[in-house]
C-alpha cells in the first residue's frame, strides 16, 4: 500500500564512488531546477514583454547528517574544498515507500543527479546551554537531475 501524497521522511541517498555515504542523512534540500528567461521588448507593442526560455540552472542541494569524524563524504569534501581536486559523481536520492515491507530497498521515486561535486562543508554552531547534536551540512553544486523511477 502506497501513501498519497507520500511523505518525506523515508529517504536514502547515495553517491557513487564514495564510501559510506549512503542513508544517514537527516535532511535533505534544494532538488530544484529553474527556467531562466530572457525579456524582449517587441517594437510598437507596449501591452507585455516577451519571456524567451534561455537555459535551466539548479540550486545546490543541502545534505545534512550527525557528525562523523572520519567518512568517504569528508574525504571527498576535503579533496574538492581543501585541496581543489574535483572528482565529479552521480548521486541517487529516492523516497522510500513505508508501505513496503522492505521500504529501505524498494524505492517509490527516485532521482539521479548528473556531475554533482561538494562546494561548501559546514558544522553546526556549539552551545553549551543545549544538548543539541554536532550536525554537519555538505552543499553540493550539480548540473541538472532527472526522475529514473517509476517509468
Amino acid at each position: 500500500m502506497s501513501f498519497y501524497p507520500p511523505i518525506g521522511f523515508l529517504f536514502k541517498v547515495s553517491i557513487k564512488g564514495v564510501d559510506d555515504a549512503e542513508a544517514d542523512f537527516q535532511e535533505v534540500s534544494g532538488l530544484s531546477m529553474t527556467l531562466e528567461t530572457l525579456a524582449l521588448k517587441e517594437g510598437g507593442q507596449n501591452r507585455f514583454v516577451h519571456q524567451l526560455p534561455v537555459r535551466t540552472t539548479s540550486d545546490k542541494l543541502v545534505l545534512k547528517r550527525g557528525l562523523k569524524l572520519s567518512s568517504g563524504l569528508t574525504k571527498w569534501c576535503r579533496e574538492a574544498i581543501e585541496e581543489f581536486s574535483f572528482s565529479p559523481k552521480t548521486m541517487t536520492i529516492s523516497l522510500l515507500d513505508p508501505g513496503i515491507e522492505d521500504a529501505l530497498s524498494t524505492p517509490l521515486v527516485t532521482w539521479e543527479v548528473t556531475h554533482a561535486y561538494p562546494v561548501k562543508w559546514s558544522l553546526s554552531s556549539f552551545n553549551a546551554m543545549n544538548n543539541d547534536l554536532a550536525i554537519e551540512t555538505v552543499e553540493i553544486q550539480y548540473r541538472f537531475f532527472t526522475k529514473v523511477f517509476p517509468e
